[in-house]
């Protein structure tokens, strides 16, 4: 766990990050992957807790560049947010590496100044680590634990 600019940010496994959201009517999950994965790989699925997830790319599809409108489509999204400000913002990508970039991002140039309490990564991310064959799924992440997800 890291502290920044007067934030929290620190990681749990999917498991725990769906109680989290479960517990808490204001946290909030934005994934940072690309349109690209958000097509054709899927989405974490928050309806049965009444709310949506935030797809806000970290890097930009195809070149994986740093996406220079990151942090302004955060502060919209939380300006948009009907609940007020989120207790938690959780992060998410494939594997749990893009998100923690984003979390402490967020962390830094937010900070406490906006009421912000907590940037939290998903470990394992939405797809996990590789197996032994190359391959994502299998291992752990929010699908492979059978966390609800859904397919555009």
């Amino acid at each position: 766990m890291a502290e920044q600019a007067g934030v929290t940010v620190d990681a749990v496994d999917p498991d725990h990050a769906w109680r989290l959201l479960e517990g808490d009517p204001t946290a909030q999950l934005i994934d940072v992957r690309t349109r690209a994965e958000w097509s054709f790989v899927g989405l974490p699925d928050l309806s049965t807790l009444g709310r949506q997830v935030w797809p806000i790319e970290w890097l930009t599809f195809p070149a994986m560049a740093p996406n220079p409108d990151f942090l302004d489509a955060v502060a919209e999204a939380l300006d948009r947010n009907e609940e007020g400000m989120p207790s938690r913002l959780f992060f998410i990508c494939r594997s749990g590496a893009r998100s923690l970039s984003a979390a402490r991002a967020v962390a830094e140039a937010f900070g406490a100044k906006t009421g912000l309490a907590r940037c939290t990564n998903v470990a394992e991310g939405f797809e996990g680590d590789l197996d032994a064959s190359g391959h994502r799924g299998a291992v752990n992440g929010w699908k492979m634990r059978g966390l609800p997800w859904r397919q555009n």
